[in-house]
């Protein structure tokens, strides 16, 4: 059967123009299709760039209102939600160019629409001026991403009722905002929301912050959230919600009633296969619309691959960068790589990364390690910045001095990540600490932290 393209994806987000480009640079004939009239998917539309953006804009604030530099100025200065949005937009039409000329370059075919299976080698398009396409390819790619889960009692129809999409489409700042779930995304909408001095109710239901993370991590992130005026309400569960013109009252199954102006729900995702008519290929999704695949991101269905969101964890747009770069050699017949090795990045304030084991897991396997911290108010380069919150916390085995897990909380803790997993990735006796004891940082610097963390850490072992 003669195809129209040998590579179709379904989705233009990180994980699509990724699998993209690479298919087009290995000889490829290849097309991409996507929802919206722009490029870029959720990730620069509704998700990584838009809240990173407006986190970055509240960031700037805070630091404006809290140097003394800038307080002799007698000014108390605050700043509504829709003005900080305005910082976002234009973030966002930068992305647009920018991914629209890579798959220009790349000589990618585009198409404006909706796709969703016929057959095994055939999709229609429902493009967006109304007329409708049929498209035949050897091979397709699914990287259509997720979108908010929203339960059926919700009604998110509602002026005061917010999920992560909408929140960004929302033209007035609340006086009181409560966020229900504590994941990721609601942990950084409650620092970007305090950050304004919006009054934040963060509900969890489960009974600590980011359980994923090392405990002193987690314990940290909480402590800096209610420091700021967030109140973290854990192990609650709702009940129902009542949204009226006048406010909300969220009801919890605890018996409580918690009334606010507004109400953000972050309480999971959901894949975005809903409308890919699934059925006509034979392909299943899970209860929240996420595809399963093997190592290499294939389905069940042998020419059809799903990569990014769509097919869960890790659910981060480097990951899905790599994700569908891996499904393109595969496509293409070169060596796949297997993703091993993510960093986690949150984005709160301050925000938080990490990589590798953490001290409870360590426990648990019985596997004999020190800690190595670095507090960033004890660095000259902290001090200067007044970036003093915060610490790099390296994990190592006590014997070999083994790298085994890097954890960061403050300023820059997405960037300062990456020293460590460059180390923790090397071959053989070369990802030890000893790097860090053994090399010359530039001083002053953030990346300092590693050589005071690592001296830290092998005085412990000496000590004894």
């Amino acid at each position: 059967m003669k195809c129209d393209y040998d590579v179709l994806i379904i989705g233009s987000g990180p994980a699509g123009e990724s699998a993209a480009i690479a298919s087009a640079k290995a000889g490829k004939k290849v097309a991409v299709v996507e929802t919206r009239a722009l490029l870029g998917g959720n990730s620069a539309h509704k998700g990584t760039i838009p809240s990173k953006s407006l986190r970055h804009a509240v960031k700037q604030l805070l630091q404006f209102k809290t140097s003394s530099l800038f307080r002799e100025l007698g000014e108390t200065w605050r700043m509504s939600y829709p003005r900080m949005l305005q910082a976002v937009s234009e973030v966002i039409s930068k992305q647009v160019e920018l991914h629209t000329d890579y798959l220009v370059r790349n000589r990618i075919a585009l198409y404006a629409g909706h796709a969703s299976f016929i057959d095994e080698h055939t999709v229609a398009i429902s493009l967006l001026d109304g007329a409708q396409e049929r498209i035949t390819a050897a091979q397709f790619v699914i990287a259509t991403g997720s979108r908010p889960y929203r339960p059926a009692d919700i009604d998110f129809e509602h002026a005061r009722v917010y999920d992560s999409d909408t929140i960004l489409e929302m033209q007035h700042t609340p006086r009181h905002l409560l966020i229900y779930g504590a994941g990721v995304i609601g942990c950084e909408y409650a620092s970007i929301f305090s950050g304004l001095g919006v009054h934040v109710d963060l509900i969890n239901n489960r009974d600590r912050l980011l359980s994923f993370l090392d405990d002193e991590i987690s314990d940290a992130l909480s402590y800096h959230l209610r420091d700021n005026g967030v109140r973290v309400r854990h192990s609650e569960e709702y009940e129902k919600l009542v949204a009226t013109d006048k406010g909300i009252t969220l009801h919890l199954q605890s018996g409580k009633a918690l009334k606010a102006d507004a109400i953000l729900w972050c309480n999971g995702r959901s894949g975005n296969t809903h409308k890919l008519n699934l059925q006509a290929v034979g392909l299943e999704p899970d209860h929240r619309g996420n595809l399963a695949v093997d190592e290499s991101y294939c389905t069940a269905v042998e020419h059809i691959y799903a990569v990014g969101d769509v097919v869960g964890w890790p659910s981060l747009a480097s990951a899905s960068f790599d994700q569908g770069r891996a499904v393109a050699a595969r496509i293409t017949g070169q060596l796949s790589r297997k993703l091993d090795s993510v960093p986690t990045g949150i984005y709160t304030l301050p925000e938080i990364s990490s990589i590798g084991k953490t001290e409870r897991e360590l426990t648990a396997a019985k596997v004999p390690y020190e800690v190595g911290r670095c507090r960033f108010k004890n660095t000259a380069r902290g001090q200067i910045s007044g970036e003093e919150v915060g610490m790099l916390k390296l994990l190592f085995h006590v014997e070999t001095q083994q790298l085994l897990g890097v954890h960061c909380f403050g300023a820059e803790a997405a960037e300062i990540i990456h020293i460590g997993q460059a180390i923790m990735n090397q071959p053989g006796e070369n990802n030890s600490i000893d790097f860090f004891l053994n090399t010359t940082f530039n001083y002053p610097t953030m990346a300092e932290a590693y050589r005071l963390a690592a001296l830290d850490g092998i005085n412990r072992v000496n000590r004894y």
